[in-house]
Parts: structure tokens; C-alpha cells; sequence
């Protein structure tokens, strides 16, 4: 075989805690991470020699600034790979949104090369590889439900939530992650309560039992630049979802809903509105196991 497609999903935070700044610039975190059925589709073809990367999309680089360059050069300098990559990304998810589009992209490229290079390489080390390119890598590598600790490499997988139909709504802008946590203003270090509420209530298996807890520390800084995010989230209310938060860094929130027709009634709503709206559905560990991330 010298050719495969998947599919590479997005990810939301349910619950993001900063504890504090470390010694070498980062901030150390505590997440819960759950991948979403949102997706974008890859395509790998083996050649003779070099990493050529072609995006539909007109903002992804096709040079070694790419992530899923990154990926393919790192397996091919580490193991002396004799052989070249081809791959196309059609994107889906949107870029720079704290959806982890990218990340998604480089670990599913790590997982492809694996397989089509012949490396046999198994997911822990693949996980070690990912951390040194993107520290949502781990986590697209993993997929599922997890607490994400570190810099957000250290992975612990949680029990499947129960399947949640979600909204996302995404703004015309662009937030620099960056920017974002150097003006963080952290008082003292935490410990991440906020996290283990989360975890406790995921651990019972009922979604009321997580909606308190959706938190994400990032979301003030965000919204004192980009006002419209406070007014997403309250439309989202307004209209019926039960719990609503920004992902990552931002700009895109997502409302939590209580079954599919909600979600439909929220989404033709919020498309009124704004161009970039999304209805997906969590995506667990057994859907993993069931389509093995491929597509059709």
C-alpha cells in the first residue's frame, strides 16, 4: 500500500485552568479535551523522494512552516525514511479558531507515515514525537475524552461521555494564542478544581452533571478584544443551549444541547447571523474503534 485518506477531527476544551507561568516561558494547564466529529480530510500518496503538501484552503502553508510538514520530516530525519510523502488537505475546520485543525493535521500525518513507512512505531511514541511539534498533538494523536496536563502533553484518557450535539460559531477574526496568555493575569498558582469537578461529573456519566463546570480561563482576555464572543454566548442561551464556552484561545464557542432537534433549532437560528456556524456531535472512543478514522 503506498496511498491512504482519513479523516483528522477537531477538538473543544470542556474545561481549561491555567496554574501558572513555568520557568521556560509556558504555562502549565489543566484540560479536559473532547474530540468532535468536525473534520478534515487528508490524502498521502508515497513518491519517490521530498514532502510536497497541497490545502484547498488558501491560508494553510505549503512549505515547512506547515505542521503536517513538520510531522513528515520529523519520522523521515528520526528514522532515515528513503522515501518522499505527497498530501493533500481538504480543510473543514476552521483555521486558528482553538479547534486544533492544524494539530489534528500533523497527527494524523505521524499515524499515516507510520503505517505507509513501515515504522511500527506504537502511540506512545508517536505521542513523544508530537509533543516536540505541537502540544495538542498528543491529544489528536489519543483522541476521545481526556485530562490534559503539562503544557498539555501529559494525556490521562476519561471514561466516553454520553453522545452531546453541539453548536460552534465562529467569528470573522483571528486571536493570537500568544498573545492571549501573555495577558493572562494569574495571581497565584491553582491546583485546577475546576478541572476535577469536570472529571467527577464526567466520571458519573450524565452531561447535566459537567455543565457546571465548563470553564476556560482564557475566556476573559478573548472577549475584552472580541465583545461579539460575550454576545455569542449569550444568544446561544437565549435560544436553548444548556451550557455554552469559548475553546482554547478562541474565537469559537460552542453551546451544548439537549438533543438533535435543539440543535437544529439553534443552528438555523445562529445561521441567521453568522456565515461560519457548525452542528457536530461529540466523537468517543468507540467511534474511533468503529470507522478507524477513515473516510470514504
Amino acid at each position: 500500500m503506498n496511498q491512504k485518506r482519513i479523516k483528522t477531527r477537531a477538538k473543544i476544551n470542556l474545561a481549561l485552568e491555567v496554574l501558572k507561568k513555568r520557568e521556560d516561558g509556558y504555562h502549565e494547564v489543566k484540560m479536559v479535551m473532547q474530540t468532535i466529529d468536525l473534520y478534515d480530510k487528508m490524502e498521502f500518496k508515497i513518491i519517490p523522494k521530498d514532502i510536497i503538501i497541497h490545502s484547498n484552503h488558501k491560508w494553510v502553508p505549503k512549505d515547512q512552516r506547515n505542521i503536517v510538514y513538520k510531522a513528515a520530516k520529523l519520522l523521515q530525519k528520526q528514522y532515515r525514511v528513503q522515501q518522499g510523502v505527497e498530501i493533500k488537505i481538504y480543510k473543514n475546520i476552521p483555521v486558528s479558531a482553538g479547534l486544533a485543525g492544524g494539530s489534528s493535521n500533523g497527527a494524523g500525518t505521524l499515524k499515516v507515515l507510520n503505517e505507509l513507512w513501515g515504522l511500527h512505531l506504537p502511540l506512545k511514541t508517536l505521542i513523544e514525537h508530537g509533543k516536540r511539534i505541537g502540544a495538542d498533538i498528543p491529544f489528536c494523536l489519543l483522541e476521545g475524552t481526556a485530562l490534559a496536563e503539562g503544557i498539555g502533553e501529559i494525556l490521562h484518557p476519561l471514561p466516553s461521555l454520553p453522545p452531546i450535539w453541539l453548536i460552534l460559531v465562529k467569528l470573522p477574526i483571528y486571536v493570537s494564542t500568544a498573545w492571549v496568555y501573555r495577558n493572562l493575569n494569574l495571581n497565584k498558582d491553582k491546583q485546577g478544581s475546576e478541572v476535577y469537578s469536570m472529571i467527577e461529573g464526567i466520571k458519573r456519566g450524565k452531561i447535566e452533571e459537567i455543565l457546571p463546570y465548563l470553564y476556560n480561563e482564557l475566556e476573559n482576555v478573548t472577549i475584552s478584544a472580541h465583545p461579539e464572543i460575550a454576545h455569542i454566548k449569550k444568544r446561544l442561551r437565549q435560544l436553548g443551549a444548556m451550557g455554552v464556552l469559548m475553546s482554547g484561545s478562541g474565537p469559537i464557542v460552542f453551546g451544548i444541547c439537549k438533543d438533535r432537534e435543539s440543535a437544529q433549532f439553534i443552528y438555523k437560528n445562529m445561521k441567521k447571523q453568522y456565515r461560519e456556524v457548525f452542528m457536530v456531535k461529540t466523537y468517543n472512543k468507540e467511534d474511533i474503534c468503529d470507522d478507524g478514522n477513515r473516510y470514504e
